[in-house]
């Protein structure tokens, strides 16, 4: 079972706003050295907030094909062109919008998401 997918943010308390946009909560605030952090908890699973004191810009790799490493994390919801609409409403940008994807044998709603950093969150039904 996977516990807490970490994620590191230059503005803690906007990525805050946007998890909580998908139903996340602050389940626990504490310090990592000298900077913020926070667990947050949802229908979705935990995610782990920590601020960055002067912070680089994450590499693109959304659109990157030969990026390596973290990818993003999917989140499974029950309507994803609705959480979409929803979610623009709010001013998220959407990479990707609802389509139809074949993995194996199942069909899936995907759409993609970026978080105020930029990271891309996947949004996943079926």
């Amino acid at each position: 079972m996977l516990h807490h997918i970490s994620i590191r943010t230059r503005d803690i308390f906007r990525a805050m706003e946007f998890y909580a946009l998908l139903g996340f909560a602050v389940e626990e605030r504490f310090t990592t050295g000298t900077t913020l952090a926070c667990w947050l908890a949802g229908p979705l699973g935990r995610v782990e907030l920590i601020q960055i004191p002067e912070p680089r810009p994450a590499p693109d790799c959304f659109l990157d094909e030969r990026y390596t490493g973290y990818y993003h994390a999917s989140f499974a919801v029950s309507d994803v062109a609705a959480l979409v609409a929803e979610l623009k409403q709010a001013g998220v940008p959407v990479l990707l919008e609802p389509q139809l994807q074949q993995i194996g044998s199942q069909q899936f709603t995907v759409a993609f998401v970026a978080d105020p950093d930029g990271l891309p969150v996947e949004l996943i039904e079926g």
